[in-house]
């Protein structure tokens, strides 16, 4: 887990939260963000990608978070939803970042930003989507526990 993945994931969870919340376009907020105190030390290019790609990609993951969800998702907090989306695009785009490293850190962003029990509920929506999207990492995780 790295310290400036980690910020780009803070400072892209504003970015997504102001997306959706306002008419602001994906490029202005990126352009805005990247100069702040809040962006130093941040993977730059990480944070444009999520920027980008989750406001892209967004019909996309709500389908596939929806599955999971009791109520819309739009019926939900903010913060949360964009926690939401941006743990799912980790989830299945991004292969390359082991499971329990995407809900883990989109766990934390719902801690620290989100209501008093977002963390649970986005926990328990990224889990299931994981089983769904990552059951053969799952799997060979479960595997090695067991030898």
């Amino acid at each position: 887990m790295s310290v400036s993945r980690t910020r780009a994931r803070r400072l892209a969870l504003q970015g997504l939260y102001e997306w959706q919340m306002s008419d602001n376009s994906p490029a202005e907020i990126i352009a805005r963000l990247k100069d702040t105190k809040e962006a130093q030390g941040m993977d730059a290019d990480y944070f444009q990608e999520l920027m980008q790609q989750v406001s892209a990609q967004v019909e996309t993951l709500d389908k596939q978070l929806q599955v999971f969800m009791g109520r819309e998702l739009s019926e939900s907090d903010g913060v949360e939803r964009a926690v939401l989306r941006l743990g799912a695009y980790e989830l299945i785009a991004r292969m390359d970042i082991p499971y329990r490293v995407a809900i883990n850190e989109a766990v934390e962003l719902a801690k620290r930003y989100g209501g008093e029990q977002g963390h649970r509920f986005v926990n328990g929506i990224l889990d299931k989507l994981a089983a769904e999207v990552r059951a053969i990492e799952i799997t060979a995780r479960a595997g090695k526990k067991t030898s």
